[in-house]
């Protein structure tokens, strides 16, 4: 309860300048219009993932979303493991839109082989018109459950040592047709053995911006402010660089990034590869959307 409730606190906390009512009218003021002259911010990102972190988009009602995201080893681990495309992580999940306003989705990594599930709020839009509103709002919440055995000579992890929590803002405008940025303020919760911190607060920045009607550049960058260890390892903060190539039916990223984990929970607090020594790794995010009801 101790972890769910600092989530809480941290998702609703930001909010605090506005009243209940306050906040019930903004939402469905901006959310429920359906003026001539109001107009909505649409493909503010190509995806529902910046690069690695989530963006403010989420899957349309009905919609359900297949992801296969691939990471390969270091660049510079050389010839012999063939630049890092001789390893691989992967992480699988499905993703789907319930409303408007809500999407969840369940996923399971080879990263320390892990399950975890999330769900993501829409609570604004960005408008113009005759309602203006500058940005898009979103609130995203994860849980995270690695199965990896410890060592035969350690004794296990308990359940609630294997638990890890994630509260994120996501925060975003379209600036014009070419560029979008996001804002990402976030904190995780490990239920570790005392030697990494367990409360890690990051501040996350993203940006898009289009190069031709079907490709993007992005980067992703999050700043650790409490970094610690990770299993005796220095931690770095992530960076992801790459392009989103998006085709009829498909959005494919090429990434290359210091991070291995796929989820918030691995990338923030556990990068343990850095840029300046060379430690990138190339992958790659594949979406494709089924339409489960008309």
């Amino acid at each position: 309860m101790k972890q769910l409730s600092l989530l809480l606190v941290f998702l609703f906390s930001s909010l605090g300048a506005y009243s209940q009512k306050d906040l019930k009218n903004l939402i469905e003021d901006l959310s429920d219009l359906t003026g001539i002259d109001v107009v909505f911010a649409t493909s503010t990102f190509k995806s529902t993932r910046v690069m690695n972190g989530h963006s403010v988009e989420t899957m349309d009602p009905g919609d359900l979303d297949f992801r296969i995201s691939h990471r390969f080893g270091k660049i510079n681990s050389g010839a012999y493991e063939f630049f890092g495309l001789d390893q691989a992580n992967i992480h699988l999940s499905l993703e789907y839109g319930i409303t408007k306003w809500l999407m969840m989705g369940l996923g399971r990594g080879t990263y320390e082989k892990t399950f975890d599930g999330f769900a993501k709020f829409t609570l604004a839009r960005q408008t113009s018109g005759t309602k203006n509103f500058p940005l898009s709002l979103s609130l995203f919440s994860s849980a995270a459950y690695r199965t990896i055995k410890q060592g035969e000579s350690e004794d296990d992890y308990t359940f609630s040592e294997r638990m890890s929590y994630v509260g994120q803002i996501l925060a975003a405008r379209k600036i014009n047709q070419y560029l979008s940025l996001q804002l990402m303020p976030s904190v995780v919760y490990r239920n570790d053995d005392g030697t990494e911190p367990d409360l890690l607060w990051s501040a996350g920045a993203g940006g898009s911006i289009k190069i031709t009607k079907r490709i993007c550049l992005n980067a992703e960058y999050y700043y650790c402010f409490d970094r610690g260890t990770y299993n005796n390892s220095e931690v770095y903060n992530p960076l992801s660089i790459g392009f989103d190539i998006n085709t009829r039916g498909h959005v494919f990223q090429l990434i290359f990034t210091n991070s291995v984990a796929m989820i918030e929970k691995g990338f923030i607090g556990e990068t343990t590869g850095s840029w300046g020594k060379g430690d990138i790794h190339f992958g790659f995010n594949i979406s494709r959307v089924f339409t489960l009801k008309n």
